[in-house]
């Protein structure tokens, strides 16, 4: 009997000890509009305005982590949010989500992750669980911000627009 209190008595501290997700939010948007020139184009004027408009909507988010695959596009969209955030941009394949869901899902604190038309509605579709998945977006649409709030135990996902917010 004192065997089994005492590893009822060990489980209960293991589990106490054990790390709880603390609410966040994480942000997934497509980098902004890009010049049609060349096979890695940086961001047009109106790309360049979408991005520091990106950085207005989320100075108020408290974005703790901001990731950007390795194009000039991505990294010039989310540029402007990190350096206000004083944060370093973290790059990531867009051909592995299953490793970037991963450590989404374990950093504390929102962030930022900017895709492209073909990956971040895939991205967004691992957190939508039974809900309708999304389809990819067209090269036209570059004004969709995906909202993923991961709870303890559920997740939810909320596609609204630039205006939105």
């Amino acid at each position: 009997m004192r065997q089994f209190i005492a590893l009822l008595s060990l489980l209960f501290i293991l589990g106490s000890c054990a790390q709880n997700q603390n609410p966040k939010t994480i942000y997934v948007v497509r980098h902004a509009e890009k010049q049609l020139t060349g096979e890695n184009p940086p961001l047009s004027q109106t790309g360049e305005l979408r991005a520091k408009k990106l950085a207005q909507i989320l100075a108020d988010k408290d974005i703790q982590h901001v990731f950007s695959t390795d194009y000039i596009r991505t990294r010039t969209t989310v540029e402007p949010t990190a350096q206000a955030a004083g944060l370093n941009i973290e790059q990531y394949n867009p051909k592995n989500h299953d490793s970037l869901v991963q450590i989404l899902r374990e950093r504390e604190g929102n962030i930022l992750v900017v895709g492209h038309s073909n990956t971040i509605n895939q991205l967004a579709n691992y957190f939508v669980g039974e809900s309708p998945k999304f389809d990819d977006l067209t090269d036209l649409e570059y004004d969709f911000i995906f909202e993923i709030t991961l709870e303890k135990n559920s997740s939810s996902v909320a596609r609204k627009l630039y205006k939105d917010f």
